[in-house]
């Protein structure tokens, strides 16, 4: 199928590494020219290298957390697919209030301002896609960090009514919500506690071990990068031009496991 985004420019806030480097590469494989935000200098270049290396089109930006409702406006040019992709726990606890109100900034504000900062050159095209990324672990939240998922949970209800502001324009809002991925970092980490637990120390032993002991989920396997990546590009593409408003789970079923 092709997914029309030859042509188009794709923004993908924290682009540069894990789940956010996976749905850059969808990307640029699926011809659309990838805007790969880091949040310093160097940051997006060994990615960047990649892409240009396989035939792809990217380029690197680099923007600070406050800057990043700029970030359209300093490239210049229009952005025809907004992903994102950036948001990070804080570390808040029930002990303290202090990290709070980072969380709510961090994995919510800094999407609407992003999303913001687009919209107006979207609907002036009449065409766009804005997709944020959220975690169905807002479904099932962990003890730790009870402000991100929080701050997460909220992402449903402010995508859907994004979805009512663009109403006939062409443009679509939607949400995409991934289980655990398996990330260079959450792949070191099950690793870890797979090899405690005398699970061995290849990955496939440590993916049995945390489905069976941590993380189960009905397909029995865990998402790569590229697997979030391949249904963020189905959601940016001519093809979804119907689907708005949604929160769409890439979980293997975690949720009822």
């Amino acid at each position: 199928m092709d997914l029309g985004l030859r042509e188009r420019t794709a923004l993908v806030t924290g682009g540069y590494r894990g789940t956010g480097a996976g749905i850059a590469r969808v990307l640029a494989a699926e011809g659309a020219s990838v805007l790969v935000h880091g949040f310093e200098s160097g940051q997006p270049d060994e990615l960047v290298a990649e892409i240009r290396a396989a035939g792809g089109s990217a380029t690197g930006l680099v923007a600070a957390v406050e800057d990043l409702s700029t970030l359209s406006a300093n490239w210049g040019g229009p952005i025809d697919v907004l992903v994102n992709n950036f948001g990070s726990p804080e570390g808040s606890s029930w002990t303290s209030t202090t990290k709070w109100v980072d969380e709510w900034q961090t994995n919510v504000m800094v999407g609407v301002e992003a999303a913001q900062s687009v919209m107006t050159q979207m609907r002036a095209r009449g065409w766009g896609r804005i997709i944020f990324i959220g975690t169905v672990g807002s479904r099932r939240p962990g003890k730790r960090n009870p402000g991100y998922y929080g701050a997460k949970a909220a992402l449903p209800s402010i995508v859907r009514t994004l979805a009512m502001e663009l109403r006939g324009t062409g443009v679509t809002a939607n949400l995409v919500s991934p289980g655990t991925v398996a990330t260079d970092e959450v792949r070191a980490a099950v690793m870890r506690r797979a090899a405690r637990d005398g699970a061995g120390g290849d990955w496939e032993s440590a993916e049995k071990w945390v489905l069976e002991h941590r993380l189960p989920n009905l397909t029995e396997r865990i998402a790569e990068p590229a697997d979030v990546g391949a249904v963020v590009a189905f959601v940016a593409s001519e093809a979804a031009w119907h689907i708005t408003g949604a929160d769409i789970a890439v979980d293997g079923g975690a949720v009822d496991a």
